[in-house]
């Protein structure tokens, strides 16, 4: 049997993301030893009844004490706090990395708390659910999905590529690119989409009683969609756009000019420019579908990857 890449792996939060890394790395064989620390007690007792960790650390200190790579499995807004504890315990050699959905700040957080001798290299994976906690996670989210990896200017490209064979060994796809490329790339993919979503659903609760009433009683798929992303972790969102807010309100303003050009186009009864709109964005959602990043079951609710191609709309 050959050694596992990792000899300690440490995960610092034992979320959706946090209890999957610990799950996937287990079942695959690619960590020695699995340890895993939350900052709430209850958290950990749940940890240690689900059986996913070999160890369960009372500190993320203790948890990166030793480890090879820690990855921060926290919101955003956390992981200053995370490298300036665990920064004084890690070995030579060790990587930090976190699974942010910004990666630019956590650069700016992370990188004054790192020794010398150790490596920062964070990471984000492009994947998820709408569930939370330790019992959420499963070991096949990975499976497909993008890992995006951003290595700092001047990064060991050695600890890139352990960190990197870490992710495809628990079935990603890395892809590598600067945290601020990063940034922009997923305020217009991801935090976006978010938004729009908590203000829909948001829109929908402030209607009067009777009308909410019948919206949640009649949902079409489109706002059934919206809910199920509304329904994402509050306090990882708000570090989100917090975090990212540049970005995003870049990619708002955008959205907000062509959802004045389609508010015209009604208000005109401009059927071409409707058609012309709608079929350019049914072509973006062939190509997703084209690269492998859809399923029968979207990421949304997934808890397994179909081994049939999902149809085309």
């Amino acid at each position: 049997m050959s050694a596992p890449l990792v000899g300690r792996l440490a995960i610092i939060g034992a979320g959706l993301i946090g209890s999957s890394i610990a799950r996937a790395a287990r079942e695959k064989g690619l960590a020695g030893v699995v340890v895993v620390s939350d900052r709430d007690a209850a958290v950990r007792a749940r940890v240690r009844e689900l059986g996913f960790a070999d160890e369960v650390a009372e500190t993320a200190a203790d948890a990166a004490r030793d480890a090879d790579i820690v990855i921060a499995c926290v919101p955003v807004g956390a992981s200053g706090a995370v490298a300036a504890e665990v920064g004084p315990v890690l070995k030579p050699g060790a990587i930090l990395s976190d699974v942010g959905s910004v990666k630019a700040s956590v650069v700016e957080q992370m990188a004054p708390l790192v020794p010398a001798h150790a490596h920062l290299v964070p990471a984000h994976p492009v994947a998820g659910t709408e569930c939370s906690g330790p019992d959420s996670g499963f070991a096949s989210l990975f499976a497909n999905r993008w890992c995006i990896v951003t290595p700092l200017e001047g990064s060991d490209p050695v600890a890139v590529e352990r960190l990197s064979a870490l992710w495809r060994g628990m079935g990603a796809n890395v892809e590598t690119m600067s945290p601020q490329h990063h940034d922009l790339v997923l305020a217009i993919t991801s935090h976006l989409p978010h938004l729009i979503a908590y203000s829909i659903v948001g829109t929908a609760e402030h209607l009067e009683q009777t009308l909410t009433s019948e919206v949640i009683k009649f949902s079409a798929g489109g706002f059934r969609d919206f809910t199920r992303i509304a329904a994402s972790d509050p306090t990882m969102w708000r570090d989100v756009f917090l975090n990212n807010r540049e970005a995003v309100l870049e990619m708002l303003g955008r959205f907000t000019e062509d959802l004045s050009a389609l508010q015209r186009a009604i208000r005109f009864s401009d059927g071409d420019a409707l058609f012309e709109h709608f079929t350019r964005t049914r072509a973006i959602r062939r190509s997703i579908i084209e690269q492998g990043q859809e399923t029968a079951a979207a990421d949304f609710g997934r808890r397994s990857i179909p081994t049939e191609k999902a149809p085309q709309p």
